[in-house]
């Protein structure tokens, strides 16, 4: 497959990933951030789990499960925890600091080089999320803040160690592993959240599905394969496209207004997106001299 397409489809995930703020509040107003993190994460990872048949064996028992912890246990919980915190705008933002965390560890864990484009590409995503979804209104939390950037840092390690760690199965086996793993890990906390389990409706169940099978399985698929086959701060610049389509989807779905900065900040993130994959294009590799123009 050439890299123009696993680009776009590795797209598929964040863009889908934009979707989780309508379900969430359309399909599970009643339920706490801990419930649904439980069971969009462990539902799906069993059921994963029965279709491949293959449990992991060895040193990667234990680094599924600090896979599991980093993209999805400590991630989401403290992604949901700067979102009470935070106005959506502000947490939006620090989720979009997740390049510059992958830019440098990959560096550091894959010796990758750091190129000054895809930093600047990355700044410019910053800007376009930032006028995206941020008001006049918006106020900083400190603890809301510090949640936001550990939980970019958490998946953006995340990322470059599932590159680091590529067992030798299919994607689909893979994502299995860490969600199950994550869901795992999550399961003990899930005693202490507020969620009256009576409450739950077959409306809670549809958003529950959707959120599990397309927001994490399906998804989850995508981006694992995407980062296997890209470099992870290729995939990780395509992160900033979630709020862009969260943004378009409260336009037509919630009837919410597109104002003149929200839409300058689309072009800014799809520009810091493209300018991002032409800086970490593959370079061509130099063509040979004819044998006859060699020296001796």
């Amino acid at each position: 497959m050439s890299r123009p397409y696993d680009l776009v489809i590795t797209a598929l995930a964040p863009l889908v990933w934009g979707s989780s703020y309508i379900v969430t509040t359309q399909f599970l107003p009643n339920l706490d951030p801990l419930t649904v993190s439980v069971l969009r994460a462990l539902p799906a990872g069993l059921l994963l789990m029965v279709l491949v048949r293959q449990l992991p064996r060895g040193h990667w028992v234990w680094k599924m499960f600090v896979l599991g912890a980093l993209n999805f246990a400590i991630f989401w919980s403290l992604l949901f925890f700067s979102a009470y915190r935070l106005p959506g705008g502000v947490a939006a933002v620090m989720g979009a600091l997740q390049p510059f965390v992958v830019i440098f560890a990959s560096r550091l864990l894959l010796d990758a080089p750091i190129r000054p484009l895809s930093l600047a590409a990355v700044a410019a995503g910053i800007v376009g999320v930032a006028l995206l979804v941020l008001t006049p209104a918006a106020k900083l939390d400190m603890w809301g803040v510090l949640a936001g950037i550990g939980g970019s840092a958490s998946m953006a390690l995340g990322t470059v160690l599932s590159r680091k760690w590529q067992p030798p199965v299919s994607a689909l086996t893979f994502t299995s592993w860490q969600l199950t793993a994550g869901g795992l890990l999550l399961v003990p906390f899930a005693i202490f959240a507020p969620t009256d389990w009576s409450t739950i409706s077959g409306t809670n169940i549809l958003g529950l599905a959707y959120l599990g099978l397309i927001g994490a399985a399906l998804t989850y698929i995508i981006w694992l394969r995407g980062i296997r086959l890209i470099q992870p701060t290729a995939v990780s610049i395509l992160g900033v496209l979630s709020p862009l389509s969260a943004t378009l989807l409260g336009w037509f779905v919630l009837n919410e207004t597109l104002s003149v900065a929200q839409t300058a900040g689309m072009v800014v993130v799809l520009g810091s997106v493209l300018v991002g994959q032409y800086a970490l294009r593959s370079k061509p590799a130099a063509t040979a001299a004819p044998t006859g123009l060699q020296k001796a």
